[in-house]
């Protein structure tokens, strides 16, 4: 079959491609607004851009009333922002954090989980998470006739937990993948764990 997008709704991309860009990465997205109210969403229009600088990024819509969400308002206002890779086990809770609420309001409020000091950075960070990235604001781009912004960020510095990260024979980080058991997002309500993990050395 060939889906020509030139004779399909934006809806109708959307799913096509949920479905099919798969599985995509979560960035669950802390910000805080400027009254001090904190806000965490999950998004799967998400990835790394760059390694020097270090950017992130992730895509923000619109609410039902039509304003942006606040995960790009806040982030716009205050420049600051943690980024974390939930696992596989927290997945009823990044689906929960997608509530439309109010902007005075807080996903937090209304879940199970535990906000820490995130060393030298003013947001703090979920200590259930085992990856979390500091960031700032690096650039924001509105996109499309549906308005989307892409927002852009530099990561200040990142945390991993300790039981999921050594050294390798070389020096660098070694991450244990299967440790971190990062949540994936699949289309619908669907998501995905890694499952089996496997190692092909690239060609010299």
């Amino acid at each position: 079959m060939i889906i020509d997008f030139s004779s399909i709704s934006p809806n109708a991309i959307y799913h096509t491609l949920t479905q099919t860009l798969i599985p995509r990465p979560i960035a669950w997205v802390l910000s805080k607004n400027p009254q001090g109210v904190l806000n965490l969403a999950p998004f799967s229009y998400f990835t790394a851009v760059s390694s020097n600088p270090p950017i992130l990024m992730y895509a923000v819509g619109q609410k039902p009333t039509g304003e942006y969400k606040d995960s790009a308002v806040n982030v716009e206002a205050t420049d600051e922002l943690v980024i974390h890779i939930a696992s596989s086990d927290l997945a009823d809770e990044v689906t929960q954090s997608a509530t439309t609420l109010p902007n005075d309001s807080s996903e937090l409020d209304l879940l199970d989980l535990d906000l820490v000091d995130f060393d030298g950075f003013s947001l703090g960070r979920i200590k259930q998470c085992k990856v979390a990235y500091a960031c700032k604001l690096h650039k924001m781009v509105d996109m499309g006739e549906l308005p989307m912004k892409l927002m852009f960020v530099e990561v200040l510095k990142a945390y991993v937990a300790d039981d999921i990260i050594e050294a390798d024979n070389k020096g660098r980080h070694k991450i244990d993948a299967l440790g971190l058991d990062p949540l994936a997002r699949l289309g619908a309500a669907e998501y995905a764990d890694l499952g089996d993990v496997f190692k092909i050395s690239r060609p010299k």
